[in-house]
């Protein structure tokens, strides 16, 4: 996995939430993104790095910044995990077709797997990459090393 590197124009995306909403990165310009990629949806360590969001999402918006939960899972299984988590607030998109497509984008995806590997990525306000973090499969990513990054 070569992911994207600090300095690079962040790849716009268009995806979906569970929820029918359109995610489109560039709507978000003028605020940070953290795109925190998961595996699989319904495995521990993503539950707790998903809730993880969730629950600092009133410290990300006091910096500016919007949490962005990406996996290659089909929307309605986002939607059904969102609500079985009580996440309301971080938007759990799907990458799931063309299967990876973003997360190829991003050099996040791991064909031999068929899904992203753990990583974070933050985008600056200006749309370019800020800071990039790739974690080993089953290691949940440190949440104060995250805000510190902001």
């Amino acid at each position: 996995m070569d992911a994207i590197q600090v300095g690079t124009k962040a790849p716009d995306f268009t995806l979906q939430d569970g929820f029918d909403n359109e995610i489109r990165l560039s709507n978000y310009q003028g605020k940070q993104v953290l795109l925190s990629w998961h595996p699989l949806a319904w495995t521990s360590v993503c539950t707790d790095q998903m809730r993880a969001l969730e629950v600092h999402f009133d410290d990300f918006a006091a910096k500016n910044t919007v949490a962005i939960g990406l996996s290659v899972d089909a929307a309605p299984s986002k939607k059904a995990w969102a609500t079985v988590l009580s996440i309301e607030n971080t938007p759990l998109v799907s990458d799931f077709w063309p299967q990876g497509k973003v997360s190829q984008d991003y050099g996040v995806f791991m064909e031999n797997h068929g899904f992203s590997g753990r990583v974070n990525v933050l985008v600056d306000a200006q749309g370019i990459v800020k800071w990039v973090k790739v974690y080993p499969l089953g290691e949940l990513p440190d949440i104060n090393e995250i805000l510190a990054a902001l």
